[in-house]
């Protein structure tokens, strides 16, 4: 039986490392977590923010997926999103979603990024 998301792997190119970390711990605020030595030795960088784990791999030949993303889930969409545009990164708000607030930007390397809020706190049960 699943019991939960351990953690979302998202690709990379080689050497986007240094920009990564810029933006999800400087941007996102997440934080980086040491990778063990074997897989570090591949290349790419882990993160957490609570319970949430991104992993970004080297890949090669290396293009963003167009549609395929992780949903973030956030407190503070409007100055989440705000925090994002003062960095530089585009925001394109979505209201398609019933119950939430949503908006959609991308990491520095293209990957796409769906970040939601609950309306008040409120979220349909899966």
């Amino acid at each position: 039986m699943l019991t939960a998301v351990d953690h979302v792997q998202l690709a990379a190119p080689a050497g986007s490392e240094d920009l990564l970390r810029a933006y999800y711990t400087d941007v996102l605020g997440m934080t980086e977590i040491p990778k063990p030595p074997v897989l570090a030795a591949r290349g790419g960088c882990w993160f957490q923010a609570g319970a949430v784990q991104l992993h970004l791999g080297v890949e090669e030949d290396f293009r963003p997926a167009k549609k395929a993303h992780p949903g973030l889930r956030v407190t503070g969409i409007e100055a989440y999103a705000a925090r994002l545009e003062a960095a530089g990164a585009r925001v394109v708000r979505d209201g398609d979603l019933p119950g939430h607030r949503r908006f959609y930007s991308e990491d520095p390397v293209g990957n796409r990024l769906e970040f939601l809020e609950p309306v008040d706190g409120v979220c349909p049960a899966p």
